[in-house]
């Protein structure tokens, strides 16, 4: 089964940035090809549901993202290595969360968590004030 692997959490002080980074295996170890794939990413807050970050198409020209990280987050994407990225800057302690990325076979973006296919495993950003 194929799967995500996130990478790049970890414990930063308000205002802070972080890069987390999210790479693909296929269902025998190799690689995943994400050329063809819209990517997201997703956070899920302490005692809190899991919630929409950002999102990118397939050749990277349109991305989406919530409101509450608008201007502060940026999400890309290097198909050459297979790789998805979500910059984040001026980081609150209300960004601390789980956070995973998902991808989805279908053409176009979305901010629905239940229209990805494949997820990652997550991993913890936590913010302190």
């Amino acid at each position: 089964q194929a799967q995500l692997v996130e990478s790049g959490g970890g414990l930063v002080q308000a205002g802070g940035s972080l890069r987390l980074s999210c790479t693909g295996l296929g269902p025998t170890g190799g690689t995943l090809n994400f050329h063809n794939m819209a990517l997201g990413w997703f956070r899920q807050p302490p005692g809190k549901e899991r919630e929409f970050v950002a999102a990118i198409s397939r050749n990277g020209a349109r991305t989406t993202y919530a409101d509450s990280v608008k201007g502060r987050f940026t999400i890309s994407r290097d198909n050459a290595k297979n790789t998805n990225y979500l910059q984040m800057s001026s980081l609150q302690p209300e960004d601390t969360a789980v956070y995973s990325c998902a991808a989805r076979t279908g053409l176009d973006i979305t901010t629905t968590a239940g229209l990805y296919d494949i997820w990652g495993q997550g991993t913890q950003v936590t913010v302190s004030s």
